[in-house]
């Protein structure tokens, strides 16, 4: 992916930050979008979905604690990249941080190049994490998104589109109790109305050609892949 097609949200109450730090970010040839407040940025990035939000800890309306948990809440922002920017001897916990869904944390005041180097960096991570998430290789088992194929013991196995796709999101990340709703929202999205059932349905037809050990069931609140 190209810098110029990379967005950044910049959220900051302080227009000399947005100013300077979004002047620094511009050079560097990313597209800049700036809030001066928590509800500002929300509204933001529902719209124009940025891979890295640079969200300042201490703003008025809302602070970026709940800023940063009601991202974390919005489904197509799963993938981006959050850091606080939070100024020395702020009443701020680095662990608060990231329980609220913090990727990263950078201290003010940081000189731009500093700053420059340290998005580089992030953003260099999210696109390796984009580019392995295409392929995964879990165990025996092998999940290709781009070519919508599962490969298990070195044997093809043909999924309909849905258990691909439901297959592929608990894969994503093996351990992780994904909640019933999040999957319905995830692999089912704005299409007609489903059921629970229909999550049971799928997750019992993979067990049957993926391996009943593969899958878990958490009662009462969803699925986990097993590696």
């Amino acid at each position: 992916m190209k810098k110029s097609d990379i967005k950044i949200l910049l959220v900051d109450d302080e227009p000399d930050i947005l100013e300077i730090v979004g002047y620094n970010l511009e050079a560097e040839g990313y597209e800049v979008l700036k809030a001066e407040n928590g509800i500002e940025a929300l509204e933001i990035a529902k719209k124009k979905t940025p891979e890295l939000i640079i969200l300042d800890v201490m703003m008025p309306e809302m602070d970026g604690m709940e800023t940063c948990e009601q991202l974390r809440k919005i489904p197509s922002l799963a993938d981006t990249i959050i850091t606080f920017l939070t100024a020395r001897g702020e009443d701020y916990s680095q662990v608060a941080g990231y329980n609220a869904g913090a990727d990263d944390y950078i201290t003010k005041p940081v000189k731009p190049k500093v700053l420059v180097s340290k998005v580089n960096a992030m953003l260099r991570r999210l696109e390796k994490d984009t580019a392995s998430k295409n392929v995964m290789s879990i165990g025996n088992l092998i999940i290709d998104r781009d070519e919508y194929k599962v490969i298990k013991d070195s044997k093809e196995i043909i999924l309909p589109r849905k258990e691909f796709e439901l297959l592929s999101l608990l894969a994503s990340k093996p351990g992780k109790v994904f909640k019933r709703d999040d999957i319905l929202d995830k692999v089912w999205g704005n299409e007609v109305v489903v059921g629970g059932r229909t999550i049971d349905v799928h997750i019992r037809k993979l067990r049957e050609k993926i391996g009943d050990n593969s899958f878990k069931t958490v009662k009462g609140v969803g699925y986990k892949f097993v590696d």
